[in-house]
């Protein structure tokens, strides 16, 4: 097979923005027409799940922002880099809303190349998810574009291009979804956006990819396996794990693609760490968002125990550890009662060398070493697929109406990762019906980490039932979820291993007339 290559990946999904733009069809199947993000049905499911239809009533709320994408300069704490960020900040700015507000963000885009903003984890309107060439045009150089949306479901989520490697660079920020009926059993609250860091640095995002398609060893890879099932190749044990990359697997049975010279915690290294100050005794909510693109992190704060309350915006029921494990695009909330001096707060690059710090002082004190390893990090590591759903956020009993199968493969030599033995744009799409019971079965049959995430709806995990939109699919193994098509359109399913979905991990949830 040949490589596929990231300006085929482009006009194949502008080909379907041909369909959506002349407002028919964006396919059709054996199982019939497929819904088109401006069709009658994405609005008529709006009204009949109280979305922007139904809310948009006297008396809503409207929140406003402004993003403007554009070149920058930025101080990551011992170096400057040139890259992208929205206006000069690292994260961007911080949106907020409560739900049932109305959203409406204007985007500017200053940048020389097109862009878009996808609203990630929330299970907004498929017109609004900003994924081009699926549900909308993408943002021109120079151009600009209004995302109006009602924010459905409270919760920790963040935002960032759905254009290529952009989120690579510093296209990201968070959004904050409030409960108005959370109770609030906390003192303070700080957001955490975890990143890996090498735009700017002597490589770009771009220069990255394209050296893994040509050459994987260019990319200073740290990964354990090549990514298929009985291969080890150029790969395996030389490329990683403890051969020359020094690299341990970690839980998650691999690293990733690429080796990254930083890794950064709301836009600083350790060498200049931002802080949070608080006072002895006071119980802290921390949003964790993992905003990078490669990189799981392990985090845990020195001297103390974290309690896991929510998972990718969704309640759960509590769960004490040490640490807690994020993949690439998930959201952990956890509570901390915090103690009396100066503490570590570290996002350890899973299987790689490297992390990022943060430091929590209620005292005085020196700051701690950009090396600290707190040995809470080596302790009970809280895994996403071992928490459960608190019993409110449960899916109803009801029959599976459909099951598709989502069988992830690939190599690093050549470069590809491919969803039931195609990458995009030409994988088969999971054609559903509106109001059906899915079940969908994520089969590993590399040896590389997936974290696999879905646009515009939320899943249950068999068994824990916890809701998540994204998921680690570790080596080898199979996980399944359960999902409710009640949001109809054309829906981006992927590898947020970016490098994998460029790399062609990518079909769409597809729902037909």
């Amino acid at each position: 097979m040949s490589t596929i290559s990231r300006r085929r990946l482009i006009v194949g999904a502008a080909g379907v923005a041909g369909g959506l733009a002349a407002g028919g069809l964006v396919g059709c199947s054996p199982a019939g027409q497929l819904v088109a993000p401006g069709s009658d049905a994405v609005h008529r499911a709006d009204a009949v799940r109280r979305a922007d239809a139904a809310r948009r009533a006297d008396g809503q709320r409207i929140v406003t922002a402004q993003l403007t994408p554009q070149p920058t300069t930025l101080d990551l704490g011992n170096r400057t880099v040139s890259t992208w960020s929205y206006g000069n900040a690292l994260p961007g700015p911080l949106i907020r809303a409560t739900a049932g507000d109305l959203l409406r963000v204007e985007v500017a885009n200053l940048l020389d190349t097109s862009t878009s903003v996808h609203w990630h984890g929330l299970a907004l309107r498929n017109d609004m998810d900003g994924v081009p060439g699926l549900t909308q045009d993408p943002i021109a150089a120079g151009g600009s574009f209004t995302y109006e949306f009602t924010a459905p479901d409270p919760g920790t989520y963040f935002y960032h291009p759905h254009s290529g490697l952009q989120l690579d660079r510093g296209l990201y920020g968070a959004l904050i979804i409030d409960d108005p009926a959370e109770p609030g059993a906390y003192d303070t609250e700080w957001v955490l956006v975890l990143d890996d860091w090498v735009d700017g640095t002597g490589r770009t995002p771009d220069q990255i990819l394209t050296d893994l398609m040509a050459d994987p060893g260019r990319s200073g890879r740290h990964g354990m396996g090549d990514g298929s099932m009985g291969g080890m190749g150029m790969g395996g044990m030389g490329m990683g794990g403890m051969g020359t990359g020094g690299m341990r697997s970690g839980l998650l049975g691999g690293a990733g693609d690429v080796d990254y010279p930083h890794y950064v915690i709301n836009g600083k290294t350790p060498a200049a760490p931002s802080t949070l100050t608080a006072k002895p005794g006071q119980r802290v909510r921390l949003r964790i968002i993992n905003a990078g693109t490669d990189t799981a992190f392990r985090v845990a704060l020195g001297g103390h125990r974290l309690t896991v309350t929510h998972s990718d915006g969704f309640p759960v029921q509590h769960q004490e550890g040490d640490a807690v494990l994020i993949g690439m695009g998930e959201r952990y909330d956890v509570t901390v009662t915090l103690r009396d001096g100066v503490f570590p707060l570290v996002a350890s690059a899973e299987g790689k060398h490297g992390q990022g710090l943060a430091v929590v002082r209620t005292a005085s004190g020196p700051i701690p070493p950009a090396t600290a390893h707190p040995v809470e990090l080596d302790g009970q590591v809280v895994l996403g697929t071992e928490l459960v759903a608190s019993e409110e956020t449960r899916l109803t009993d009801k029959p599976v109406g459909r099951t598709h199968d989502l069988v992830l493969t690939g190599s690093m030599a050549p470069y590809r990762w491919l969803l039931n033995g195609k990458a995009f744009p030409d994988a088969d799409p999971l054609v559903v019906g509106e109001g059906e019971r899915v079940r969908l079965r994520f089969q590993n049959m590399s040896m590389m980490f997936h974290p696999m995430h879905l646009h515009g709806h939320t899943f249950g995990l068999l068994g824990p039932g916890v809701r998540k939109d994204t998921v680690i699919v570790r080596p080898m193994e199979t996980i399944e979820v359960d999902l409710d098509a009640n949001n109809p359109g054309q829906w981006a399913a992927h590898c947020h291993n970016l490098y994998h979905a460029e790399a062609g991990m990518m079909t769409t949830l597809a729902y037909r007339h």
